[in-house]
């Protein structure tokens, strides 16, 4: 049962982590307000808090022999589990969405480029992914006087982007090259939380027993 809540703490910290820089990759470049893609990594940082502190409570539960405490342990693995659930049919219910919200916000900080805050947030998100643009660098084209952010180049200096062409400026667009990545990450997650399924399987089946062998040493008792 340690051994369990250990590796179920672990679990925990590792939803923890994963929510984080997601979170931070993303809303830290860009100001994406749609629930459907800025809210998930959110989700993911709580479920892994309340795994921790259910980890701390069924160990807790086992080194006490206390039956209430196991029964609660068992009750709240069963919720969490639900729950894991009801995200993951939400998230494949909206997994279509976020590629329109990425272009949509991805298009109005473009637009205003040279205000406050969104010159900072496009050209770090361009230089993280080595993205220029929405689909392609001509995007920015129209919008800059047949330029692109110094950003968008392959070998970064001042005013590079004065004479884009092929050669010296990442071609692909941001939400295609973000998109890919969200789908290689949530590939990830969906591993994750696979296991961590698993071991609530187990988590719950061993409260069970416990609660089982506690309730017979009342009787006996």
């Amino acid at each position: 049962m340690f051994i369990f809540n250990f590796l179920f703490w672990v679990s925990g910290i590792a939803l923890i982590v994963v929510g984080i820089v997601v979170q931070t990759k993303l809303n830290g470049s860009l100001h994406i307000t749609s629930v459907a893609a800025s809210g998930a990594p959110i989700v993911i940082i709580i479920v892994g808090v309340v795994i921790n502190f259910v980890a701390f409570f069924g160990c807790c539960g086992a080194w006490k022999e206390n039956y209430c405490m196991v029964t609660t342990f068992a009750v709240l693995l069963i919720l969490i589990f639900i729950v894991e659930i009801a995200a993951a049919i939400a998230g494949y219910i909206f997994k279509d969405q976020i590629r329109g919200v990425l272009e949509r916000t991805l298009n109005e900080t473009m637009i205003n480029y040279n205000k406050t805050g969104n010159t900072v947030n496009i050209d770090e998100l361009q230089k993280q992914f080595n993205c220029c643009g929405s689909f392609s660098y001509r995007d920015w084209l129209p919008l800059l006087n047949q330029t692109v952010p110094d950003s968008c180049c392959k070998d970064e200096y001042p005013g590079c982007g004065s004479n884009p062409t092929s050669s010296n400026i990442n071609e692909e667009g941001c939400v295609n090259v973000i998109n890919a990545w969200l789908k290689r990450n949530s590939l990830i997650v969906a591993g994750v939380a696979l296991g961590i399924a698993l071991f609530q399987v187990l988590g719950i089946i061993f409260a069970c027993v416990l609660m089982k062998g506690i309730r017979s040493g009342y009787e006996v008792m």
